[in-house]
């Protein structure tokens, strides 16, 4: 048994093991234990340990590589690795998925489907993104991409008596699923050409062939496809404003940055490793489709009334601006990816939780126009909406400028001053669209009489992602020190 299961297996998979075990407590506890609907608020304590939990692995972890002043831990004969990279993006899944959780009770309350499965979802889907974040081997990454594919797109059909959630589901599915296709076709090239699915074998055959050999081009190609695809960047956008308007919002909040976040690990794992011996093959083609998805999602944002489908646009342009930072390629490049996870998860968070406060009931508010007069109505919601729309936009002293910096600057760095110079532009772009927002919210006449919805949950969230949207942007040493650390090289 030892042989095929260590205690160094055990110990780089004890996350994973927390959040997979919490997952179906919740389930066995919501249909034994709280079948009543008013029950379901007990749910958020196993959440709130599985987290507590979770976070403990990382951390007896992170303190084992610093003890021992070694880089990573290697399991299962190199198929999971635990370093600065996947320790970074675990401990941004858990703030995500600790601030979603907190603020979902009131919202499925009030759409009048408050069902215990549904945090079962969110750290199911987490346990996905362990293994994307910290997964070494194609089928490892491959089974971790689909374990958290196959949560969101129940979680965005949540709202079963909504036909636009019903919708995106299965749009999302039907194309998430033909690129899932794409990918399994390009691993299954890399693991004939290597006859390993270790990154590291992988990596060491691919690197020994020509660049432009037929096959590994076909297998960065088809890879590629996939990768893009799950962040949701042009042409393989289509998915994410119908899945981002019809989903939950507080659905949308988290696949909007978790999900992101991991399918982020997962591609600067593939392209900074297998891929890396072909970069002048593929960085062409990236820079292609950075400035298209640049151009589509800042302009598609300028037409929109939902705020909802704008932020998704939003989120499809800012997935071009982290791609420049792997064109550049340079360590400034990749550190900028990296602090553009980490402040996108808490501004992009807390715009999205604004929303969720404008849903009461028989109010769906979720329309430009639904946000008139918020600064009378609610200063507080509306100070903090203006934060995260300064961040989004890049404004300082808020954390959005210094991740567009580091892109910026890793880009003049290596000569990409077309690029940069294309990027700043679509900065402007940005500040317009995000300002119709703050215009309403701050000139236009009250919508409606009707207060917020609120809850504890929801005004703990939005204060410390407002707070560290501001703490990252005025003091940012110590997230710096951390980006520096984490990603891989």
């Amino acid at each position: 048994m030892s042989q095929f299961y260590t205690s160094t297996d055990h110990f780089v998979l004890i996350p994973g093991i927390m959040l997979a075990l919490f997952g179906c407590a919740v389930l066995l506890f919501d249909f034994l234990v709280f079948p009543a609907p008013k029950q379901r608020k007990w749910l958020l304590l196993f959440v709130a340990l599985g987290e507590a939990f979770t976070g403990y692995g990382l951390w007896r972890q992170q303190a084992f590589l610093a003890a021992n002043g070694i880089p990573e831990i290697t399991a299962f004969q190199g198929a999971l690795t635990i370093d600065g990279f996947s320790l970074f993006f675990n401990w941004v899944f858990i703030a995500a998925a600790l601030l979603v959780a907190i603020v979902s009770y009131r919202y499925l309350e009030i759409e009048g489907e408050h069902h215990g499965e549904y945090y079962a979802l969110i750290l199911l889907s987490q346990c996905g993104m362990f293994f994307l974040a910290a997964g070494t081997d194609l089928v490892t990454l491959f089974v971790g991409l689909e374990l958290m594919a196959l949560s969101f797109y129940i979680m965005v059909g949540f709202l079963r008596r909504d036909k636009r959630s019903n919708e995106a589901a299965l749009k999302y599915l039907l194309l998430g699923a033909f690129s899932s296709g794409f990918l399994a076709y390009g691993f299954s090239l890399m693991y004939g050409m290597a006859g390993s699915t270790r990154l590291r074998e992988v990596t060491a055959a691919l690197a020994s062939r020509d660049p432009w050999d037929p096959v590994l081009f076909v297998a960065g190609v088809t890879t590629s496809v996939g990768l893009l695809f799950k962040i949701s960047v042009v042409p393989f956008h289509m998915w994410a404003p119908d899945a981002y308007e019809g989903a939950p919002t507080t659905v949308t909040a988290y696949l909007s940055v978790a999900s992101k976040a991991a399918s982020f690990a997962f591609l600067l794992r593939i392209f900074l490793g297998p891929l890396a011996a072909a970069r002048e093959v593929w960085e062409p083609l990236l820079v292609v489709v950075a400035v298209a998805t640049l151009t589509v999602g800042n302009f598609a944002a300028l037409t929109q009334t939902n705020v909802k489908r704008m932020l998704a646009y939003s989120s499809i342009s800012h997935a071009g601006y982290m791609l420049l930072g792997l064109i550049a390629g340079n360590d400034t490049g990749i550190q900028g990816i990296a602090v553009y996870v980490l402040v996108y998860t808490f501004m992009n968070l807390g715009a999205f939780l604004v929303v969720v406060a404008l849903r009461r009931q028989d109010i769906i508010g979720e329309d430009v126009d639904d946000m008139a007069g918020l600064i009378h109505k609610s200063p507080g919601y509306a100070v903090l909406m203006l934060i995260f729309l300064l961040s989004l936009a890049g404004i300082p002293p808020t954390a959005g400028f210094l991740g567009k910096y580091y892109i910026f600057l890793s880009l003049i760095q290596t000569g990409h001053y077309v690029l940069a110079v294309i990027a700043t532009l679509y900065v402007a772009l940005a500040i317009y669209y995000y300002f119709r927002i703050v215009r309403s919210m701050f000139a236009g006449e009250v919508a409606d009489k009707m207060p917020l919805a609120s809850s504890f949950g929801l005004r703990v969230a939005l204060t410390v992602s407002g707070v560290l949207t501001l703490w990252i942007g005025v003091y940012p040493e110590p997230f710096l020190r951390l980006a520096q650390t984490s990603l891989l090289r």
